[in-house]
């Protein structure tokens, strides 16, 4: 005889959509500041209260003041995503230019050579 079917157990949990992917969150530096004033400006016991409103851990703030601290209000900017260029425009340029130089003495060098060429042979012309 088949089993019967049965409802859902009544411990089983449904999953929420919105929770299936969970995406990383970037922070503004003015949000960062915002929150770091807010910390700072908690009593004793409320910093959790404000941790859990913002969704944040402990170790974040403290990141934030490390970052606040180092660097000023620059050290809170979110960094570029992806490779750092290996050279700037201006390392580029220089690059450029010292190629050019580099062609540049390579023609002066022939050109010497065949100013040279044509000395020696009117000297013994001369003679």
């Amino acid at each position: 005889m088949p089993k019967p079917t049965s409802e859902l157990p009544d411990n089983h949990v449904m999953p929420n959509p919105r929770h299936e992917k969970r995406t990383y969150r970037y922070f503004s530096a003015a949000d960062k500041k915002r929150i770091l004033a807010e910390a700072d400006a908690c009593a004793h016991g409320e910093l959790g209260e404000l941790l859990r409103r913002e969704k944040i851990y402990s170790t974040q703030l403290q990141t934030w003041r490390n970052q606040l601290a180092t660097a000023g209000e620059t050290g809170l900017e979110n960094a570029t995503v992806g490779r750092k260029p290996s050279k700037d425009s201006k390392d580029k340029a220089i690059d450029a230019l010292q190629r050019e130089n580099a062609k540049l003495e390579q023609r002066l060098q022939v050109a010497e050579g065949l100013l040279e060429l044509q000395k020696k042979p009117s000297r013994y012309w001369i003679t």
